[in-house]
């Protein structure tokens, strides 16, 4: 049975405190796993979630800001320890390659798995497979950033009815899915268009046209709203979204379940990011993201 789940390791931004581990995200997608942003502490994290190493076929890194790279170290090393039997890629800034590479080899070990580097330079599609698209969009910050996005491609619902109508029953269901006709009867006369599945990830950013583009129509929008409301100006200058802001992006675009997280060490209410999300008019689902939760993708529309 195909699963698709957001666990989540960690949601602090710059300092982590009692509650919050730095970040951390593992977005479970059939049988892969993407891992966003390990920052410091990912690898206990993972062990405490029940995330092996086993779990990650990519790496996704917004930028290189400690609290979402630091951790690196660590993952590529124990992908290594554990001898994951299948390659890894990871894609993240190329103008953070310096980095990437001092994090990778940042002590001795011995490389056991193929990882792939696959720099990100721009928007576009990084990877294209059977069950998902990733694409990665720029956002702004003080560092080069980009957002990304997982869409399942749009397939077709069969409609029961409309199987009856035409007599297709039992086998000839999956022989008229795979064939695209049966005797005559197409498979758009007796099925609908099923859009697919998408799941965006945002972090460190001001509002800007990469987080609208990557939030559209989304069914579950992982986004970053380190400050409230009433510290915009704040946010706005160090390159930050607010809850009002982030919940205000999601109802524009049609979300249907929207993750905050990144929170400040300043406030200790993580209540009062649900109510300024409320108050700027986002009606679906909502999630305060806390640390070591699993929040399954929204069911298929």
């Amino acid at each position: 049975m195909s699963v698709r789940e957001f666990v989540v390791l960690g949601t602090a931004s710059q300092v982590p405190t009692r509650h919050r581990n730095h970040n951390g995200y593992l977005l479970r997608w059939d049988g892969e796993g993407i891992l966003f942003d390990p920052g410091e502490g990912t690898q206990r994290q993972m062990l405490r979630a029940g995330v092996a190493a086993h779990d990650i076929n990519r790496i996704c890194v917004t930028h290189f800001h400690g609290d979402h790279s630091l951790g690196l170290a660590g993952v590529i090393q124990r992908i290594n320890l554990d001898q994951v039997p299948h390659p890894v890629t990871a894609h993240y800034p190329a103008s953070g390659q310096k980095f990437f590479d001092r994090l990778r080899y940042a002590t001795a070990y011995r490389e056991t798995v193929p990882l792939a580097e696959e720099p990100v330079s721009g928007d576009g599609t990084l990877a294209r497979g059977s069950s998902y698209t990733l694409e990665a969009r720029r956002l702004s910050h003080p560092v080069e950033s980009f957002g990304y996005r997982v869409s399942e491609p749009d397939g077709r619902r069969m409609v029961p009815e409309l199987l009856a109508r035409h007599g297709i029953k039992g086998p000839d269901v999956g022989r008229i899915q795979r064939e695209g006709r049966l005797d005559g009867v197409s498979l758009e006369e007796v099925s609908e268009h099923r859009p697919g599945q998408s799941f965006a990830f945002v972090m460190d950013t001001r509002l800007c046209p990469g987080v609208d583009e990557l939030a559209q129509d989304c069914d579950m929008l992982v986004i970053e709203s380190t400050f409230l409301d009433e510290d915009e100006r704040l946010a706005t200058d160090h390159g930050h979204l607010t809850a009002g802001q982030a919940a205000r992006t999601a109802r524009d675009a049609g979300v249907r379940h929207l993750v905050l997280t990144h929170f400040s060490q300043r406030y200790s209410d993580p209540a009062e990011f649900e109510r300024q999300a409320r108050a700027a008019g986002f009606e679906g689902e909502l999630t305060i993201a806390a640390d070591l939760v699993r929040v399954p993708l929204p069911k298929r529309g």
